[in-house]
């Protein structure tokens, strides 16, 4: 790679976010709109950086998502934020989903004070977290136990959560792309999570900056199917019309 050290700086910048905005790293690197551009430009033309409207990020599969253990790190502020967004925003007394991902594994221990709570899981992590909480009543869907997340997929976990109707469904995604759809990586996780929005009355998305204009392969739902999203930062401007068209109510979690 024959880059200068702005360059260098800059795909580092993009490295640590995943993804970034023009205008954030014009003034993160205290340079022009139009100097970021070309280093873009430069980066991109090499395949190191994957540029979309008013941003860029880096490249990633379509096909599979980032180690869990790498995406519990990842972001981790912006995610403890959002769970405590949520958190505050959940009722005592209610019932709840929440599903596969990190992000929800941070709603779980921002819940670790909530009583009366009956919460409904497809993920062992939030099940053993929220365990420790003795107002809280959890139930896990039975299927088959993904090794990499201790997430549980399958037709079995699909047929359990069908016996259910939830105040509120929490949900994480892996990708929201340009034109609206929300995305992951494993079908048979997405048919569960297709599943648990429709046994719910209200359906949360969480979802860190690091997803928006992010690809991944299975479509999961559109932005119609969400009552609210929570999110660290906001949007990306061309998803403004997207989120006001569907009536999604955008919390921005400080």
């Amino acid at each position: 790679m024959n880059s200068n050290p702005r360059q260098l700086q800059l795909l580092e910048e993009v490295r640590q976010r995943q993804s970034a905005t023009v205008e954030q790293l014009a003034e993160i690197l205290e340079v022009t709109l139009q100097t970021v551009r070309r280093d873009i430009q430069k980066l991109a033309e090499m395949g190191l950086l994957v540029r979309f409207h008013g941003g860029v990020r880096m490249p990633s599969a379509t096909v599979e998502n980032i180690a869990h253990p790498r995406r519990q790190t990842m972001h981790a502020e912006g995610k403890t934020r959002i769970a405590k967004a949520i958190a505050q925003a959940i009722p005592n007394g209610c019932s709840l989903i929440l599903n596969i991902g990190t992000t929800t594994e941070a709603v779980a221990k921002a819940l670790m004070r909530h009583q009366g709570l009956r919460v409904i899981t497809n993920n062992l992590n939030v099940a053993a977290i929220l365990s420790s909480n003795a107002d809280c009543e959890v139930i896990v869907a039975g299927g088959v136990v993904r090794t990499r997340d201790r997430g549980i997929v399958g037709e079995a976990a699909v047929d359990f959560i069908r016996q259910f109707k939830v105040d509120i469904a929490v949900i994480g995604i892996s990708a929201i792309e340009a034109d609206g759809s929300l995305r992951d990586f494993d079908l048979r996780e997405v048919k569960v999570a297709q599943t648990i929005i429709q046994q719910s009355r209200e359906v949360w998305l969480a979802a860190d900056r690091s997803k928006f204009d992010r690809q991944a392969m299975v479509e999961l739902a559109k932005w119609n199917q969400i009552d609210r999203l929570f999110t660290d930062a906001p949007p990306p401007a061309h998803f403004a019309s997207l989120l006001q068209d569907a009536e999604v109510q955008c919390t921005v979690a400080e």
